[in-house]
């Protein structure tokens, strides 16, 4: 069994590093087999007649754009099965969408999908970052509906490393476990492993020199690269947070992750181009964007055989490398974006200045005394317009600085990066909320 495994992720090492024009080549002749899917399925071909075209049209990338883009509100008007084109009984299991923002969506996955699709695509993403069969990975994503920490789990196995599928919580323990059980890599949100780090301090473990981690797959929530740079400087010599993206719709932590190369740069690759496939567009215009440009994803899901998704608007932004084409990693055939830098339909006009959330954050986190994964913005809004914002943050214990002053760096800081005067509100650290898994930053007040 273990020679079985081995051989199989050893075989697939060569498609890390195929061409760009060997994985367009895959993807035109994916996307000729998934309209040829999508042809015996009612709910697809009515949604492709609203664009005028039929399941048949999809016969390669030149054609890809005549289709019409998928969002939340079509698959919230198909609650709660949305695109499902299998059988029920056909369905192995299935995830959920968050449902921040109104009820769950619920994704099916064959067992085709979840044994054998995640699978190599989670196991391209390990090789990517250097696990290794027989690490130890710590697996602190959540579990139930959530795709997070069940498909970690799945490939985690195949793969052949060593599971210890904890998920978040358990604060109390976990330093001194990532201690006693040496554990080589982990899967968990940013914030979660901050938080950890401050619970060793606290229970007399200290990380550079107590822990053995190597290399963090941080996901569910975008930090920045200050945020990031801090992190890593209090974790052991080498060790390498990589951020990894993915979604419910496209099916999992998948699409994209850094490497050794592009960690520096805060990039990453679209490393599952070849059956995620990604374009990278206007949010207005809908056209393509350059190199150096910033643009929306939007994913097609080229193997999946249970609720796929053809253009599926993710509604994240992303700015396209200035040589999306040229990392040194050898991975070529698979684009470099930077990180997440805020979503479409988060962005916030104040008193008609554009912010995003990730602004306001590469502020605290570049600011000396703050504690980096504490900060809420609150915006109080009047008949729907947006007119103020308050940004509350924490002072660390340690800070040199008093609360006033640190209030007052940061308003000027703010006012120089958002070109906005914003009020600012210091609190003492541990008085903000703390988040295991994705941040909710944004609380929008109605002004009476």
């Amino acid at each position: 069994m273990e020679e079985t495994m081995d051989m199989s992720v050893r075989n697939h090492v060569a498609e890390d590093f195929a061409s760009r024009d060997e994985v367009r080549a895959i993807q035109a002749r994916k996307l000729i087999r998934l309209g040829e899917r999508l042809q015996h399925s009612e709910v697809w071909k009515k949604h492709f007649r609203s664009a005028g075209v039929s399941a048949l049209d999809l016969t390669g990338l030149d054609v890809l754009s005549n289709f019409p883009m998928l969002e939340k509100i079509d698959l919230r008007a198909m609650y709660p099965f949305p695109m499902l084109t299998v059988e029920l009984d056909k369905v192995m299991r299935f995830t959920a969408t968050s449902g921040t923002t109104g009820l769950p969506v619920l994704f099916g996955f064959t067992a085709k999908d979840w044994r054998e699709t995640v699978v190599k695509q989670l196991c391209r993403i390990f090789r990517t970052v250097g696990i290794v069969p027989g690490d130890r990975v710590y697996q602190g994503y959540g579990y139930g509906l959530w795709v997070g920490g069940s498909s970690m789990d799945e490939a985690i196995q195949t793969y052949g490393a060593v599971n210890f599928p904890i998920g978040p919580g358990r604060s109390d323990l976990m330093p001194t476990w990532i201690r006693d059980h040496a554990y080589d890599a982990t899967t968990m949100s940013p914030l979660w492993l901050m938080t950890l780090i401050t619970h060793a301090h606290k229970v007399g473990v200290n990380p550079r020199k107590d822990w053995k981690l190597r290399v963090g797959l941080f996901g569910g929530q975008s930090v920045s690269t200050a945020f990031r740079d801090q992190m890593e400087a209090m974790m052991p010599d080498g060790f390498m947070a990589h951020n990894i993206y993915g979604s419910t719709e496209a099916g999992g932590p998948i699409v994209g992750i850094s490497c050794e190369h592009s960690h520096a740069a805060d990039e990453m690759h679209l490393i599952n181009d070849d059956s995620v496939l990604t374009e990278i567009i206007d949010p207005v215009s809908f056209r393509p964007v350059g190199p150096g440009e910033v643009g929306e994803l939007v994913l097609t899901t080229l193997d999946k055989e249970a609720s796929p998704v053809v253009r599926w608007r993710t509604r994240d932004l992303v700015r396209l490398s200035d040589h999306p084409y040229g990392c040194p990693c050898g991975r070529h055939g698979f684009p470099l974006v930077g990180r997440i830098i805020g979503r479409s339909d988060d962005m916030m006009k104040v008193r008609g200045v554009m912010v995003f959330p990730s602004q306001i954050e590469d502020v605290i986190a570049s600011q000396h005394g703050t504690v980096k994964e504490a900060w809420q913005v609150y915006i109080d809004s009047q008949d729907g317009s947006m007119d103020q914002i308050e940004v509350a943050f924490e002072r660390a214990n340690q800070a040199s600085l008093c609360a006033t002053s640190l209030e007052g760096e940061l308003k000027s800081l703010l006012r120089a990066r958002l070109g906005l005067t914003c009020t600012v509100k210091c609190y003492e650290e541990g008085q903000l909320p703390r988040y295991e898994g994705k941040a909710t930053r944004v609380v929008k007040r109605q002004k009476s």
